[in-house]
């Protein structure tokens, strides 16, 4: 049974995307995993996925970068530190200060749904730390179908997107392509981008040469398309093709140096499963995944010290994987099993360009990732049974990792090559006390090693980093009745050598530190057309010991108490959405390194969607209703922002957008 359930304080808010699939309660197993569907149905306001995800999980907070390309944090977590996949294809920004990040590569609206798992609760995959996101694309089908949306909102935004598929039972095809636009939004207080990075100048964040030219910039244009192929040769064998294609350019970011002249991302993927082969396999699969970035960055758009030139730094990356799996029936249970392999490539060079000829000059590659390759070999387990009322999961993934930098020359490093070994394992145990209630506990141990930038790129980097290690506590209980739900969980986080960045080292260094936190989702119908909505999430993170030459033990990137409830009446054609989302003083912030008090808020959103007929629909919504100015994300010095050179070390906070209202178009067959 599909229900809508909430994100994140206590205080009424209306969910614009958020469609989370509780599912029956059955004798399954708590995986610590969310799906969210329906994200490319109601997602309008634009194509970018982290904002729909911090609107469906209350365990993801969006970090704001730009009017698109956005990043998230799940429970405390963001980078490396959590997986983000493409259906089963990894895919790696190419910006040291993450203006693409993984999810900007991800459009909305070619997604099915979206499986989060909060913890070290996965095996199959390399790098899951503390959480894994994967986007799972929409398949072909055989009846012929296809879609066409058409979206205009405030602010100049402009949206396109059609799909159209189909096939027989040898072969089905899908094809999907958009394009969208956007000025720059204003806040609650009238101010674009334009005019929020010169208000931050005037207070002596940066300098004048920071200020955009012109105050007409376009926020961002975005174009994608997504093909997929799927061809069953024979019954019990399937053929999976597909590819994924983002162009975004002209990508404003106003609180940092630069700004993206374009992001451009290919993702190719092939798998073949074979099916019920015998005793000792009931499906044996490959998956293989190329995806590669483009990021050039630049300060054209900036006043800059001389208006003949502009800097470019052009970052590219890349990806190449393979994962074979098995999986059988043993003991009366399922065990899956297989070997995973990938290697990561981290490039970059920067130059100057001559604004009247285009002549590029000035290139050097000493400045940036020195062409870091990170390979890594490892094989996995996962085994699952149930006993009685009695369901047990248990899984193992031992890596080998090999991070080499190919370039040498860095004033500062003393390593450019660095080998890594980690055993993972975790369990989970799901006792189903009644037909209606579940209670599960899991423990879990997972590692991550650092990435490229964060060996070889920060101003001080010695390439000498030790790997991260999570050792996780899960509990918790699930309940479903007919009319009603409820899923509360608490867990603790222990971090062994945690990777956290030094303000005043200028460089990334090992840390202990702890995250602890609990949530809540619940749903109630109270009658056949009314449902109320609720979510809440609340962490605390500290280090064990403050970093060197610093006094602040808090973590960064700790959200605070944030809820969402939502009021919803669906009849017939009729569907309204009421939603507040609300979240506490932020004030247990890492004032050491770059992050400040934010003010609690609380935003009211509404929205509406009338079903004309079987085959088109219309939705007018607003956001921010009341025009509040308030912002959700901070202003960790892992990032280089704007800041004031002084002994103030203030960094430019973005505000997020003021009342926006939109209308979308929708007709499927």
């Amino acid at each position: 049974m599909k229900r809508i359930i909430g994100v994140s304080l206590a205080v009424s808010t209306l969910l614009i995307a958020e469609t989370i699939d509780l599912g029956a309660i059955s004798v399954e197993g708590e995986r610590f995993s969310t799906e969210i569907k329906n994200i490319s149905g109601e997602e309008l306001k634009s194509a970018d996925l982290a904002d729909a995800l911090s609107r469906n999980s209350a365990s993801i907070t969006m970090l704001r970068g730009s009017g698109i390309a956005n990043d998230i944090i799940l429970r405390g977590q963001k980078r490396d530190n959590i997986n983000v996949l493409i259906d089963d294809a990894k895919l790696y920004g190419g910006c040291p200060n993450r203006m693409d990040p993984a999810v900007t590569h991800i459009n909305a609206d070619n997604i099915e749904s979206v499986k989060i798992v909060e913890g070290p609760y996965d095996v199959e995959n390399f790098g899951t730390l503390s959480g894994l996101v994967v986007a799972e694309t929409k398949t072909p089908t055989k009846e012929p179908n296809g879609d066409v949306n058409l979206g205009i909102g405030s602010y100049g935004y402009r949206k396109a997107s059609a799909s159209a598929g189909g096939g027989n039972e040898y072969i089905r095809a899908l094809l999907s392509a958009s394009t969208e636009r956007s000025d720059q939004y204003k806040d609650g207080n009238g101010d674009t981008f334009y005019d929020q990075l010169n208000n931050a100048v005037a207070q002596g964040m940066g300098m004048n040469a920071n200020r955009y030219s012109t105050s007409d910039l376009r926020s961002y244009e975005k174009k994608t398309f997504m093909g997929k192929v799927f061809i069953n040769p024979a019954d019990n064998q399937e053929i999976r093709l597909g590819y994924t294609l983002n162009r975004s350019d002209n990508v404003l970011y106003p609180s940092r140096m630069m700004d993206a002249d374009r992001d451009d991302s290919d993702i190719y993927t092939f798998g073949y499963s074979l099916y019920d082969l015998g005793t000792f396999s009931k499906e044996l699969a490959l998956e293989t995944y190329y995806s590669k970035v483009e990021h050039p960055m630049s300060n054209k758009f900036r006043i800059r010290p001389s208006s003949a030139t502009y800097n470019t730094a052009d970052m590219d990356s890349s990806v190449e994987g393979a994962k074979v799996k098995n999986s059988m029936d043993l003991g009366g249970g399922e065990l899956v099993y297989g070997i995973d392999t990938s290697k990561r490539n981290w490039d970059g060079k920067s130059y100057v360009t001559n604004v009247a000829t285009g002549v590029i000059s000035s290139v050097t590659d000493l400045s940036t990732i020195p062409d870091v390759d990170t390979t890594n070999k490892a094989l996995f387990a996962h085994y699952e049974k149930t006993i009685d009322r009695v369901n047990v999961q248990a899984g193992a993934r031992y890596d080998d990792t090999d991070i080499k930098a190919h370039r040498k020359g860095q004033t500062y490093v003393q390593r450019y090559d660095n080998d890594y070994e980690a055993l993972s394992a975790n369990a989970i145990v799901t006792y189903k006390a009644t037909d209606n209630v579940d209670y599960f506990i899991g423990f879990g141990k997972a590692s991550r090693v650092p990435d490229a930038r964060e060996l070889y790129h920060a101003a001080r980097s010695t390439g000498i980093l030790d790997q991260v290690t999570n050792y996780e506590t899960d509990l918790g209980f699930k309940a479903h009745y007919d009319n009603a739900g409820v899923k509360g969980k608490i867990f603790y986080s222990d971090l062994k050598d945690y990777i956290y960045y030094n303000a005043d080292a200028t460089k990334y260094v090992n840390v202990d530190a702890t995250i602890y936190g609990a949530a809540l989702d619940a749903y109630y119908d109270f009658s056949k057309a009314w449902t109320i909505n609720y979510g809440m999430s609340y962490l605390k993170g500290e280090k064990d010991k403050p970093l060197a030459g610093q006094s602040d033990k808090d973590l960064a990137d700790i959200v605070p108490l944030r809820a969402v409830t939502s009021l919803t009446y669906h009849e017939a054609a009729h569907t309204l959405k009421t939603e507040v989302v609300a979240a506490k003083r932020w004030d247990n912030v890492d004032s050491d390194n770059g992050e400040q008090i934010l003010g609690g808020y609380a935003v009211l959103n509404v929205k509406y969607t009338y079903k004309i007929s079987k085959n088109f629909d219309v939705t007018v919504g607003i956001d921010n209703l009341f025009d509040k100015t308030y912002a959700v994300s901070n202003t960790y010095k892992d990032l280089t922002l704007i800041n004031y050179s002084g002994s103030d070390d203030t960094v430019m906070l973005i505000n997020e957008p003021g009342r926006y209202g939109y209308i979308n178009l929708h007709y499927s067959f």
